[in-house]
């Protein structure tokens, strides 16, 4: 009957839980559409104003305009009777957040993708010349993610007595990429620790196997200490470990735990976002510094008989440059962390003469220096196979 009076064909009916040709009106909000005259648009009434010759026919039928099948605007205007109603306001804010996050995203992704190619032409061999403003840039990047963490020490430096250091060097087995070794060497330099370091890249000839001999498996980092015969596995109960025995009674700082299965359940909320901050920013630099630090560079060669000393802090922008070369060339060393606050300050000012780090110590050739760019071209220089 409305095709013939309108003079146009109508549109398919809609059915709601199998019941065709029905439409449940809830008559408190819903609005309905009436279809004009051929020269009349179409119009909306709310439930409580239908013409009284159209509020039954429209309570049984569903006429909707063309090319309006699902149209959001539609469905919102059907839905609520008002154009000026909350779900409308939310979409209306929603919409250019949704976009203005998705342009962010691609922005993100772009760069990102930049940083990989950039890195990826040099990336076989890490003896050549580097572009100096993107290698300070990234890894100043990458100490920021991780800022709250390995750049102080814990200790009094006005009380050398309190410190409490093994006897021995404790053992180290890690790669300088790996974001859960990162962990525990963020620790060691809140505890002021010296340690021995085991570089283990992918492609390793040497320390890896050692691992897999001491502890029966290949999986980093590794933990060896002479003095209480503890070897270890796992970041998290390497840092618990080294804070109990060396952390004169103190707790790890949350950002060093992935885990807060320990403390209790009324800190857990707080912990638990604290955790996916310390997962996320852990990966940060090892995305920023795309793969240095993580692969045995072809030319290493062989291992010096006496171990380089490197003074250094975790979150040091241009130490991080030179753990990666002495990663990447498999060279162990003594590393001494020298945080904030480091009982070890002194030492390096008696030892350089000033309090910079990196200050590298090579016994085997008895050279001593403390700029990153020159000692990433003597290490590379002196420590390749051909030389």
């Amino acid at each position: 009957m409305l095709s013939v009076a309108c003079g146009r064909p109508f549109y398919p009916l809609r059915s709601f839980h199998g019941q065709p040709n029905r439409l449940v009106v809830r008559r408190s909000t819903a609005s309905i559409v009436e279809r004009g005259s051929p020269c009349r648009p179409w119009r909306s009434y709310s439930s409580g104003s239908l013409p009284a010759s159209s509020s039954s026919s429209r309570s049984r039928w569903n006429a909707r305009p063309p090319g309006t099948d699902g149209d959001p605007a539609v469905e919102s205007r059907v839905g609520s009777g008002s154009s000026g109603s909350p779900s409308t306001s939310f979409l209306s804010l929603l919409c250019p957040l949704l976009k203005f996050f998705g342009d962010f995203k691609e922005v993100v992704v772009l760069v990102f993708r930049i940083l990989v190619r950039a890195f990826s032409v040099r990336e076989g061999d890490p003896s050549q010349e580097r572009n100096e403003f993107l290698e300070v840039a990234t890894s100043s990047l990458s100490s920021l993610a991780r800022s709250p963490w390995g750049s102080k020490s814990l200790n009094n430096i006005n009380n050398l007595e309190s410190a409490t250091s093994p006897q021995t060097y404790l053992q180290i087995y890690e790669f300088e990429a790996c974001p859960f070794c990162r962990r525990v060497r963020e620790a060691m330099t809140e505890l002021d620790l010296t340690v021995e370091v085991y570089p283990c890249p992918k492609g390793s000839l040497r320390h890896r196997e050692l691992v897999r001999s001491i502890g029966g498996k290949e999986q980093f980092p590794f933990l060896v200490d002479l003095n209480s015969g503890v070897s270890m596995y796992e970041s998290n109960d390497i840092v618990k470990y080294l804070f109990r025995q060396y952390g004169q009674g103190r707790n790890p700082s949350f950002g060093l735990l992935e885990s807060s299965k320990e403390f209790g359940t009324s800190l857990r909320c707080s912990l638990d976002v604290t955790e996916s901050c310390t997962v996320f920013t852990g990966w940060v630099p090892t995305l920023l510094r795309a793969g240095r630090g993580m692969t045995l560079w072809k030319n290493a060669g062989k291992e010096p008989s006496m171990k380089l000393e490197l003074y250094s802090y975790e979150n040091s922008v241009y130490s991080r440059i030179v753990r990666e070369a002495l990663c990447e060339l498999e060279l162990p060393y003594i590393l001494h962390n020298v945080g904030e606050g480091s009982t070890k300050s002194k030492l390096l000012l008696e030892t350089s003469g000033s309090n910079k780090v990196p200050y590298l110590i090579d016994p085997n050739t008895r050279l001593q220096m403390g700029d990153h760019k020159k000692i990433l071209s003597y290490l590379f220089q002196t420590y390749s196979a051909s030389s």
